[in-house]
């Protein structure tokens, strides 16, 4: 029989593992989010291609993504501040205005992309534009108008969790070891395309929004009785946990584009998901296209979208003082639910009326590369001056972080520069 002391032990550790447990979830979100129709079209594009050249590189964005949104962790548990609301009291209202406006912009231009591909997958099925677009916004209105943090982020989820069909995706596809291998053993020459491509993989790791929402989820999420050093250790292990799993599936978009597309037809160039869905059809079926390339891009998509429409709303919300929890009703922060349906519905109408949604994609690419410094040089100062000093970085962290955060920076501005000659 087990004694009184050893099930009272056990008792302990399950409700201490509950508790853990109860806090995972917005770095899980966050990142399903991250990997969002622009990005599972670069990493198709990346495979096709290099095959699997780049695979390397999303393993190493693995500490890249943990070590920025990890601050935000930190910076939103410890001060109970949005990173909005902490900009203003740390640098003054006009710099928080100059980020928040910044960052709304940039979210109705993602929330064109992620429409976008939900509008494609609806193409592929025969579903008009304005049926796909519309369902989807009525469907994240009505969830973000019935409020509650904690359902808000399990409906995310779920959603964001058809993403994980990009795995059988990719062993239908049936990869070989050996030229897995060979790829990363003998890169391709750093030509200009090629840095181009890897530039826009690494400047995808980390958006602006992301920063935004991180933040401020965790605050709303609450930290359920937990002290604040067992509220961030289990917010860190939320937050590594989504980075490994949305690299993981980055990986597997590049794998299944390499061992199809990029033995066969390398080079090819795919600029939608409709048309990785029709490249891969031949090797896959159009089942199994359908399924897996289909429904995944139709959770990375929304998730994506619900995550940037809730972005948007927090950021404003914060720099102008209004009440912005999603765990208040509509009427009493009407102003932050009524920044997040305009939000939706801006992105959707624009889906619905610009017919050449590519040129549309770049503008918004370029824009957030362009962003990246401004948002991660706010972040590391806010690190630097907003928090007690038991919770900055030290020594050898800081020095990785740092480096890392400028390489990301570096990388956006360079691909926004290519871009923008490439227009030229």
């Amino acid at each position: 029989m087990t004694s009184e002391p050893e099930r009272a032990r056990r008792k302990r550790r399950f409700v201490a593992a509950a508790t853990i447990l109860a806090l995972v979830g917005p770095g899980v979100m966050v990142m399903l989010a991250d990997t969002d129709a622009g990005s599972v079209i670069t990493a198709a594009q990346s495979g096709a291609k290099y095959r699997y050249a780049l695979v390397l590189p999303q393993l190493l964005l693995i500490p890249v993504l943990y070590l920025i949104q990890e601050m935000t962790v930190r910076l939103g548990l410890t001060t109970r501040l949005g990173h909005g609301a902490l900009i203003r009291q740390t640098f003054g209202q006009r710099w928080a205005l100059l980020a928040a406006v910044t960052l709304f912009v940039s979210c109705v231009g993602a929330l064109v992309t992620e429409f976008a591909g939900v509008a494609g997958v609806g193409a592929l099925v025969g579903i008009p534009r304005w049926v796909s677009t519309g369902a989807a916004a009525l469907a994240l209105v009505t969830l973000v108008l019935l409020g509650r943090y904690r359902r808000v982020e399990h409906v995310g989820i779920a959603v964001g969790a058809l993403e994980l069909l990009f795995l059988p995706a990719a062993l239908l596809a049936h990869p070989h070891v050996s030229m897995v291998l060979h790829d990363f053993v003998h890169p391709p020459h750093a030509s200009a395309a090629f840095l181009t491509l890897l530039g826009a993989n690494v400047g995808a790791v980390i958006m602006p929004w992301m920063v935004f929402y991180q933040q401020e989820a965790v605050i709303d999420k609450g930290r359920r009785g937990l002290n604040l050093r067992s509220a961030v250790r289990s917010a860190r292990l939320d937050t590594a946990f989504g980075a490994v799993i949305t690299q993981i599936v980055m990986i597997a978009v590049v794998v299944a584009a390499a061992a199809t597309l990029g033995v066969t037809h390398r080079g090819q160039s795919l600029n939608s998901i409709g048309d990785i869905a029709n490249s891969l059809t031949p090797f896959l079926g159009h089942r199994d296209a359908i399924i897996f390339f289909g429904l995944g891009m139709i959770g990375a998509s929304v998730v994506a979208a619900l995550v940037v429409t809730l972005a948007g709303a927090w950021g404003i919300s914060e720099v102008l003082g209004w009440r912005h929890s999603l765990n208040d009703s509509p009427i009493r922060a009407a102003g932050f639910y009524a920044l997040a349906v305009g939000g939706t519905v801006a992105g959707a109408v624009l889906v619905l009326l610009v017919p050449n949604l590519v040129n549309l994609s770049v503008d918004v690419e370029v824009m957030n590369a362009c962003l990246l410094p401004i948002v991660l040089g706010f972040l590391l100062a806010l690190e630097r001056k907003a928090l007690p000093p038991e919770f900055r970085m030290r020594g050898a962290h800081k020095a990785f972080t740092y480096a890392l955060t400028n390489l990301v920076i570096i990388f956006g501005l360079f691909t926004a520069v290519m871009t923008l000659r490439g227009i030229a």
